[in-house]
């Protein structure tokens, strides 16, 4: 049942769009797209605006209906929830922070360093 008023929801959300964009505005909007004129000659131009005015409401009342529905009736309420993760937890130390790096004592260039290794050069290594 959730499923079959999921797939009504999002076919009435499609329906919604294309009325409202078959809606007219002051540029013509996408009415004018598809033919406005033999749709205003079916109906005639104030009938069109009225049909396409009354759908509109009664398919966002459609949507909105749909919705709530589906949200009180068929998602799971707060009834059914207990504690949060965070209530039920239990309370953990936090780790000992690491202590940083330490970088070799820099040396002038001219100099190895203590242990023989050569020093690393200095200055911007980009240049």
């Amino acid at each position: 049942m959730f499923g079959f008023l999921v797939a009504v929801e999002i076919l009435v959300s499609i329906l919604l769009m294309v009325v409202i964009l078959m809606q007219s505005s002051k540029g013509g909007g996408l009415a004018g797209t598809f033919g406005s004129s033999s749709m205003g000659t079916t109906f005639g131009v104030r009938r069109t605006a009225d049909f396409l005015s009354r759908a509109t409401t009664v398919l966002a009342s459609v949507f909105i209906g749909l919705a709530l529905i589906i949200n009180f009736f068929f998602l799971p309420g707060s009834a059914d929830v207990g504690e949060s993760v965070i209530q039920s937890g239990t309370p953990t130390q936090a780790p000992a922070p690491v202590p940083p790096i330490s970088q070799p004592a820099a040396t002038p260039d001219n100099q190895t360093p203590a242990n023989g290794d050569q020093a690393p050069p200095t200055g911007n290594p980009q240049q």
